[in-house]
């Protein structure tokens, strides 16, 4: 089956496929738990946390070796790169405009391919992670309006790893030594007691706050360290939602102490 599921990706999506995979095949060891919660057929949305610019790409191996290849919704500044931005669109990925009124036509997107059978990835962070120690913070209500308006699985994905490559918002990766990527699926978050209910703030916050303490929980399992008192929340830190924080001069006081745990995992 899952080779008949990869057979029916779009040319560029196998293209991609063959120029990356074999490099992350030589240049990282994986640790790899949890796939037999991704549902074998039928469309479901699959949310992990966001900790590096490179996680993507071994989130997706994952995916693509457990036999359910992810369509990405990923911002509209990557299909932008030159090359990059054109290849997305031909594999069937999904940009995302934030902050504006073509963002539903992402949301559009993403259920039109849950109804076809996709599994479609969301990073309910929307970005990489602003908590200090890189746990997950506050999510975006998008993964589970797609997961509520179709009442498809919805899949909660850890990982751990990718930010030893690439540091948050870093562009010099660090390839040697080799680094473990560590990836986990849980069971479907139970949203249904939510369905039938308008989607309304408080219904999807309730959503999205079951799909990230379930993300949460799995990361502590990869990590092995307990998680913060408090989800992080950038708009009561006065942190941007968008863009790189570290650029912004007020990053240094909303920061919590680094712990040591990171370097320990």
């Amino acid at each position: 089956m899952a080779g008949a599921r990869r057979a029916g990706l779009p040319w560029a999506y196998r293209f991609a496929e063959i120029l990356v995979r074999p490099w992350l095949l030589l240049l990282t060891k994986r640790d790899w738990r949890g796939a037999e919660n991704l549902p074998s057929e039928g469309g479901f949305v699959v949310s992990p946390n966001h900790i590096s610019y490179a996680d993507p790409l071994p989130f997706a191996h994952y995916m693509f070796d457990n036999g359910r290849p992810a369509y990405f919704l990923a911002k509209e500044s990557v299909f932008r790169v030159r090359g990059v931005g054109w290849l997305l669109r031909k594999a069937g990925q999904i940009p995302v405009y934030r902050n504006s009124s073509a963002a539903t036509d992402a949301f559009r997107a993403a259920v039109e391919g849950v109804r076809a059978g996709k599994p479609v990835a969301i990073f309910p962070e929307g970005t990489i992670t602003r908590d200090p120690d890189l746990w997950p913070m506050r999510g975006k209500t998008g993964a589970a309006r797609v997961a509520l308006e179709t009442r498809c699985p919805l899949i909660p994905v850890a990982q751990w790893g990718a930010q030893e490559i690439l540091s948050p918002y870093g562009h010099r990766p660090s390839i040697f030594p080799r680094k473990t990527i560590r990836v986990i699926a849980g069971p479907p978050v139970d949203l249904t007691d939510l369905y039938g209910r308008p989607l309304d703030t408080k219904v999807l916050r309730e959503a999205t706050d079951r799909l990230m303490d379930s993300i949460t929980t799995l990361l502590e399992e990869l990590r092995g360290g307990s998680r913060p008192d408090e989800r992080f929340d950038p708009r009561l830190h006065g942190v941007p939602e968008i863009g790189d924080p570290l650029r912004h001069e007020d990053i240094g006081r909303i920061a919590r102490p680094r712990s040591d745990e990171r370097d320990r995992a």
